[in-house]
């Protein structure tokens, strides 16, 4: 399985008021999906309409499927970003 970084933002024109009744149901496919292995962390940056995404999926199109089970997806436009752990520092070479 890869990690993925889904940039979720909210599509012009949303009525947060719709976005709002919904979060109870948000917060409870979160925590299935957190269970289930296949998303980790999430953070919101409410003034810039922009929702941070982590997910654990086979590829792009699996990701993408992930998000898509949140209630909120239905005002989201996706942008996915395969991520990669960042290599540690090198040992000294023996020289």
């Amino acid at each position: 399985m890869n990690t993925y970084m889904v940039i979720a933002t909210f599509k012009p024109g949303t009525d947060m008021r719709e976005v709002s009744a919904v979060i109870p149901e948000e917060m409870a496919q979160v925590e299935l999906l957190r269970q289930a292995h296949r998303m980790g962390a999430v953070h919101v940056a409410s003034e810039r309409g922009t929702v941070f995404i982590e997910v654990i999926a086979g590829d792009n199109a699996e990701a993408a499927a992930t998000v898509n089970t949140l209630p909120m997806a239905r005002w989201f436009n996706l942008d996915i970003y395969p991520t990669s752990t960042p290599a540690g520092p090198r040992p000294p070479s023996a020289g």
